[in-house]
């Protein structure tokens, strides 16, 4: 492949777009299948210039999602940027439960992180807004959260993403691939023909 945008001809662009349309198909394809997964920040993809042509860059998308209360003590909704530290992951996933050894830890067992470790939670322990983790007066734990953001108790942050809008972004990125993929065929159809071309007048 050329080193410099000026190397590159209609062939190497072709390429270029078909690769960035089929990146960005897959992940409106991703944000899709996970239009009803809590927590779920969409993925934004957009098209850059670099020196190989187009390319599709990801980046997570900060919209906050739906807030949609369930009543559950142990169901946390994050009001804010941030995510609860689960294991050596992150999620905005707030579906807990305690587990068998009385901490709080997710639906895969893997267990909420405080600021001093592993939340271990007492029967009737409750959340406050900032994050504090009580058991009646006595503070057993809090959830470490950034500046600005705050907790809720008994809801879940929606996945926030928009299926109509990742529908017609699916339809967009196939759309662009097959122009791409037709244009390539046709350059190369052109450059074909002309070879033969000169061959005959040889």
């Amino acid at each position: 492949m050329p080193g410099t945008l000026g190397d590159m001809d209609g062939m190497d662009w072709m390429a270029s777009a078909m690769r960035a349309a089929q990146a960005q198909l897959e992940t409106a394809a991703h944000n899709l299948a996970n239009v009803t997964s809590d927590g779920f920040e969409r993925v934004r993809s957009s098209l850059v210039l670099t020196d190989r042509g187009l390319e599709a860059r990801r980046t997570r998308d900060p919209a906050q999602g739906g807030i949609r209360e369930t009543g559950r003590g142990l169901d946390l909704a994050l009001l804010g940027p941030g995510a609860f530290h689960v294991g050596h992951a992150q999620t905005r996933n707030g579906a807990f439960i305690r587990d068998h050894d009385g901490y709080l830890a997710d639906q895969h067992g893997r267990r909420v992180l405080g600021s001093a470790g592993p939340i271990h939670l007492p029967e009737n322990a409750t959340f406050e807004p900032d994050g504090t983790v009580r058991d009646g007066e006595q503070m057993v734990g809090r959830l470490p959260l950034p500046a600005g953001t705050t907790v809720r108790s008994g809801a879940l942050e929606s996945s926030s993403v928009d299926a109509i809008g990742e529908t017609l972004a699916v339809l967009t990125s196939q759309r662009a691939f097959e122009t791409a993929q037709k244009t390539f065929g046709a350059i190369d159809e052109t450059r074909e023909r002309a070879v033969n071309d000169v061959g005959r007048l040889k």
